[in-house]
């Protein structure tokens, strides 16, 4: 049990800033660390959720609300999958052989592709979230927690391009059955939810979510080998965009 709650902290200190008590970094203590992975986007839907309320209640106009939108999953995560997005970006706008890609995820410095998709991404971001309806947030909610689900599950199955990195370690730590298993159970419940909350829009998460997982299948094997924990981070952005991009031009034909 105490290897349960030290995998929990350590997987909150890990993908969010959200505080916790500190734990020993330790591989005992990380088996389930991914476990608790998708909890971080548990508290980014209820947050989102919350803020409209919020806006609501102080009559924000659109631009306001959507910068909200687009801002809370990046002060939660404290910009981890962020790094991680405009390093892949950099790695990919390259065109260099993989292991050329893989030392540029390395590298600390922010190429003129990462600076120019960061500024893409948000622009996008805010003019996808300023057009939502506010019947979709709940289940967009499920989104932030269903990106960290696949993310895992890409942990457990797919290759490893770098297993001296953080994502190597995590995956050798991990108990990829019961990290499968509890994964699953992480996807079911935002169906539950999301399909009793409204069908249509559930439909379409899922479609999108799915659809990206199969792009970063196969971008993580073509391009670099196998996946890494700044591939991961970039599956995550990519993910959760495609999906409110998806959800908002549904939400025009339903």
């Amino acid at each position: 049990m105490k290897q349960v709650w030290n995998s929990f902290l350590i997987s909150f200190a890990m993908f969010s800033k959200i505080p916790v008590p500190r734990a020993d970094w330790e591989k005992e203590n990380m088996k389930y660390m991914i476990c608790f992975f998708p909890g971080v986007g548990v508290v980014i839907g209820l947050l989102i959720c919350g803020y409209a309320k919020v806006c609501s209640s102080a009559d924000f106009g659109s631009l306001m609300r959507s910068a909200g939108f687009v801002l809370i999953p990046l002060l939660v995560t404290g910009g981890i999958h962020m790094d991680g997005f405009l390093d892949t970006v950099d790695a990919l706008s390259s065109w260099q052989p993989k292991e050329r890609k893989l030392e540029i995820l390395k590298d600390s410095r922010a190429g003129a592709f990462a600076v120019i998709m960061g500024c893409a991404y948000f622009i996008l971001a805010l003019g996808v979230w300023s057009e939502m309806e506010e019947q979709a947030l709940p289940v967009l909610g499920c989104g932030y927690v269903l990106s960290r689900a696949l993310s895992g599950m890409a942990l457990a199955t797919f290759p490893c391009a770098n297993k001296k990195g953080s994502l190597g370690m995590f995956a050798d730590a991990a108990q990829k059955r019961i990290l499968k298993t509890v994964l699953v159970l992480w996807m079911l419940a935002c169906a539950l939810w999301s399909f009793r909350w409204d069908w249509r829009y559930a439909l379409i998460l899922f479609g999108a979510s799915f659809a990206v997982y199969g792009y970063y299948y196969h971008t993580a094997v073509e391009e670099f080998g196998g996946t890494t924990g700044d591939i991961a981070g970039f599956f995550v952005q990519i993910c959760e965009l495609t999906t409110a991009c998806a959800v908002m031009l549904g939400g025009k034909w339903l």
